[in-house]
């Protein structure tokens, strides 16, 4: 069993496990009633609003022209994703990406793209040991929109990497009439 999941036993003397989010809904049907539940285990909350003032964290929602379906923004979302250079761009992500979670079809409608400075400029090898800084994205489906976190892991501030990345991301969304909201 993992740190996000936990072990229910009913009155019968069996046990199953469950994960953190659907934990979090019997809780919440248990304490708050079945519409308070609805609304908290809605897959548009699980990404975390960036802490009041943050200098490493900003959060974007991206949404399709209007017409555009959910599986044709989903791809045209997966090719900004996977057209983004390995070698990073304008002095950010020297380290590369990777995709981590892919479930933007899936029920979850999450992904998660783990993103490494290169590790060799003079902050990383004054901070960092010379290892490179790990930034994080999350995008997640929400209706007709997507929410966006772009996080570091560590520090206080990130220096306009997560902006850099970000803007990046969403030129080339716009170019297919996306729009922007913070």
């Amino acid at each position: 069993m993992t740190s996000l999941q936990m072990s229910i036993s009913p009155d019968d003397g069996s046990s199953s496990v469950v994960g953190r989010r659907d934990a979090f809904g019997v809780a919440s049907t248990i304490l708050l009633g079945t519409a308070a539940a609805s609304i908290a285990v809605s897959p548009a909350n699980a990404i975390e609003s960036c802490p009041k003032g943050s200098k490493n964290c900003l959060r974007q929602t991206w949404t399709p022209a209007s017409g555009v379906s959910t599986s044709d923004a989903i791809a045209q979302l997966r090719d900004v994703l996977n057209a983004y250079p390995q070698e990073g761009q304008n002095d950010v992500d020297g380290g590369g990406w990777i995709i981590v979670e892919d479930g933007l079809n899936d029920a979850s409608g999450v992904a998660k793209v783990e993103y490494r400075s290169s590790g060799k400029g003079k902050l990383a090898k004054f901070f960092n040991g010379g290892k490179p800084f790990v930034d994080d994205l999350f995008i997640e489906l929400d209706g007709s929109s997507f929410q966006v976190r772009s996080a570091s892991r560590v520090g206080d501030s990130d220096f306009g990497v997560n902006g850099k990345r970000l803007d990046y991301l969403f030129a080339a969304l716009k170019g297919k009439g996306w729009s922007l909201s913070n």
